[in-house]
């Protein structure tokens, strides 16, 4: 009886030592971080700053030739943080035709810097963040740009919506790309300083 004893003693021993080994091997593996997702065709990098993943999208090509015109390059490769909602080329389509021919020359430079400072946020806000202001706000948060312009952040579903001082809704169409120096949300309209 006394050795029927000491072999169970000696089994359940076994099995509390390997129970932990064997609960690792079978947990689930972490859930790996989201991969950043592709805007016009290409990989964002994360480890990589604003203009240097802009540069890739094919759907931005109109948004960088303008920051480049407007001189801003240097300053988005900064350090930030920067929150950027990126206008796609479809976004600028929709300005009245020769709008963008007619911001890019020299002597609009003044004007085509105040328009894209309207479209960055000195902060690095993700999606879930601005989304908790709009909740806290009771449905509408006011969000200060870089320009001086305040725009009206909203949900829409489960989108979130900007409103400019015009009256023009920017519909967040891509969120939380994110970027050595900030954040990338791709928006489908352009947003406008008043006047």
């Amino acid at each position: 009886m006394l050795k029927r004893q000491t072999l169970i003693a000696a089994a359940a021993l076994c099995v509390l030592s390997i129970a932990p080994a064997f609960a690792q091997t079978m947990a689930p593996a972490p859930a790996a971080a989201p991969a950043n997702p592709m805007v016009g065709g290409a990989p964002m990098y994360a480890n990589k700053n604003i203009v240097d993943n802009a540069v890739n999208s094919k759907d931005h090509t109109t948004l960088v030739a303008a920051v480049k015109a407007a001189g801003l390059v240097e300053t988005l490769q900064g350090p930030g943080p920067f929150t950027v909602f990126a206008p796609t080329n479809a976004a600028f389509a929709k300005l009245p035709p020769g709008t963008v021919e007619m911001l890019v020359k020299p002597e609009n430079k003044a004007k085509l810097t105040k328009i894209l400072t309207c479209h960055v946020v000195a902060a690095n806000a993700m999606s879930p963040a601005i989304a908790k202001m709009i909740a806290d706000d009771k449905g509408t948060h006011p969000v200060k740009t870089v320009g001086g312009c305040v725009l009206q952040a909203k949900m829409m579903g489960d989108k979130i919506t900007l409103t400019d001082e015009n009256g023009n809704v920017a519909t967040v169409t891509i969120a939380d790309v994110k970027q050595s120096n900030g954040v990338i949300h791709v928006i489908d309209t352009v947003l406008l300083p008043k006047g």
